[in-house]
């Protein structure tokens, strides 16, 4: 059991009462939890802010949410394997519980897409969505220099490309139309 006097030591799980529970040892310490939690949401948000700017549907908190819900969810699988190996010896695969929130990722950004008089709308705000995902779990799996670059490449993504489409005229990305444009039948 580690000492009480020392907040950044692996103090261990606790329960409500703030008792130690023996044999609950954690791999980060708290400080290390809120730091990779933070991250997640920082990152979240920062993509989050693009998409609001941009006015679409899913913004700031749609996207701080994704991350940080799938930051915790790798915090908690890492944990829950460590804590079945050291209990029961038994190995557990905590990578299952990352292919479920890519899975549930997806099952948001497809929300996302709207189909409506011939165009698909919402494609760059799904795929902004699960970049989010990725983020979060770098952040909760403590790999920051991946979370970083990619936090960073997609908001250039996003911003970068958005202004320079912007600026030539293009139409935004988000919206892909599948019937052919004034320009493509010469009228």
């Amino acid at each position: 059991m580690h000492g009480e006097s020392d907040p950044v030591a692996t103090d261990g799980w606790r329960d409500y009462s703030g008792q130690h529970m023996e044999g609950m040892d954690l791999l980060v310490s708290s400080r290390e939890v809120v730091t990779r939690l933070a991250l997640a949401l920082l990152y979240g948000g920062l993509i989050g802010w693009e998409r609001e700017v941009a006015r679409k549907p899913a913004g700031l908190r749609t996207h701080m949410m994704v991350s940080l819900g799938s930051a915790a969810f790798t915090l908690v699988s890492f944990e829950l394997a460590a804590a079945a190996r050291e209990r029961d010896g038994m190995a557990s695969d905590p990578i299952r519980i990352v292919e479920g929130v890519t899975a549930g990722v997806g099952f948001l950004g497809a929300g996302s897409i709207i189909q409506s008089r011939g165009s698909v709308e919402g494609i760059t705000t799904a795929a902004g969505l699960w970049v989010v995902g990725a983020i979060g779990i770098a952040c909760g799996g403590g790999h920051y220099v991946l979370a970083t670059t990619t936090a960073a490449l997609a908001f250039t993504i996003l911003a970068g490309l958005g202004f320079v489409e912007r600026r030539t005229g293009r139409p935004p990305t988000e919206e892909a139309s599948t019937e052919p444009s004034a320009r493509e039948t010469g009228q």
